[in-house]
Order: C-alpha cells, then sequence, then structure tokens
C-alpha cells in the first residue's frame, strides 16, 4: 500500500491485482474494478464508490460487487454495464461528475492496434472509460483498458498514474513508454500486467525523472 498527502489528509492506495484498486481516504473506501479472482471481496472493507472502467468479465465483476456495495454506495461506470447492473451512475467519455469533494472525469480507453479479429479492436472507442481523479491537491489519472491514444496528449498536470501492459489487450513495452512520455506523470504505477512482466528497471532507464514504485 502507497501513502500520498492530500488537503483532507492520506489517502492510501493499493493494487490488489490486474486492474483492481482500493483507495482509502478521508473516512471512505473507493474501489476500482473490483475482480474476486484477485482478492477475496468477502474480506475487503465496503465500498463508498466503486468505478467500473468497462463491461469485460475482468473489470466488471457483479459478485466481487456484490460483496462490497452497501444501500448508498455509488456505482459509476459506463451504458454496458448500467444495462447489466442496477443503480449505476453513467458517464461517458468527456463527462464529469462530483462525490464527496472528488471531482470524477471519464477519459476514453480503446484500441487502435490491437484487434480480436480485423476490423475489430478488443475494445472499442466509446464503450469503455478510464478516470482522472481530483482529490486536492492531486489528480489521478486511471487509464482502462487502453493502448496509446490521441486523448492522452490531452491530460494535463497527472501526479499519478496507472497505466495498462499487456499485450495483445492494451499495450506493449513501447506503447507504454510513449503514453507515460506523452503524459508526463510524476508517479507511474503499472498495472493490468503479470509481475513476470514489469521490469522496473527497464521503465526507470527509459523514463528518467519518474517515479516507478516498487510493488
Amino acid at each position: 500500500m502507497k501513502r500520498y498527502n492530500t488537503a483532507a489528509g492520506p489517502l492510501d492506495i493499493e493494487i490488489l491485482g490486474h486492474s483492481s484498486i482500493i483507495m482509502h481516504w478521508n473516512g471512505q473506501v473507493i474501489h476500482i474494478d473490483p475482480y474476486s479472482e484477485e482478492a477475496d471481496y468477502s474480506e475487503q472493507p465496503k465500498a463508498d464508490l466503486i468505478l467500473v472502467t468497462h463491461h469485460h468479465s475482468d473489470h466488471f465483476d457483479p459478485d466481487a460487487i456484490a460483496e462490497i456495495r452497501k444501500k448508498d454506495t455509488v456505482v459509476i461506470s459506463t451504458e454496458k454495464v448500467a444495462h447489466a447492473l442496477e443503480g449505476v451512475t453513467v458517464l461517458h467519455n468527456g463527462e464529469r461528475t462530483t462525490w464527496n469533494g472528488i471531482t470524477i472525469r471519464a477519459t476514453p480507453a480503446y484500441n487502435i492496434v490491437n484487434m480480436r479479429a480485423p476490423g475489430e479492436p478488443f475494445h472499442i472507442p466509446g464503450e469503455g472509460n478510464g478516470y482522472v481523479m481530483e482529490i486536492d491537491p492531486l489528480r489521478i489519472y486511471i487509464a482502462g483498458d487502453t493502448e496509446l491514444i490521441p486523448e492522452m496528449s490531452g491530460l494535463e498536470a497527472i501526479d499519478i498514474a496507472f497505466l495498462p501492459k499487456d499485450v495483445p489487450y492494451t499495450m506493449n513495452d513501447s506503447m507504454f513508454i510513449e503514453a507515460a512520455r506523452v503524459i508526463r506523470p510524476k508517479i507511474l504505477l503499472p498495472y493490468h500486467c503479470p509481475k513476470p512482466r514489469i521490469d522496473r528497471t527497464m521503465l526507470r532507464n527509459a523514463l528518467p525523472g519518474m517515479t516507478i514504485p516498487e510493488e
């Protein structure tokens, strides 16, 4: 678990595995893409907020959500997730909302190069979200399942970036490095990546001046 300072006190962040993240901040618990194969969610703290990036089963796991959802839990996701789960607040790419003092903006997440079949990307533009969370003074980018895409050049002043590195579904090493150079986060956290594939020494050599913490 990593700790970062905010105006309202410490923000603790842990990657449980794959794309599953848990945050503790100001007495609130935030879960991102809870996935039962990465944690026993019956033993995880109940969620005040759940962000789901898209409808694929390794990101949208109704059983995991049921374990951590309370009556007043806010769930934010996409239209496809909202069609399968009641009570979801939909954010389309580019839309934003505010929750308990946190501004949340949905960002595009899709493939350009990697295809399930010719003309059929693994992730279709407009179907999935990334999220930029503003927890004063931090700006946190959770990329979701995406490759290096043009919209990344519009991201500004990112303090912490979660970028996926897992071929063929997201980014290979060269895409990942170029995406990090485009976004220029202060702290880079690789995720959606089996641990043996994370060569932090290689990433640090390629991205001098960027902090890439250990697990």
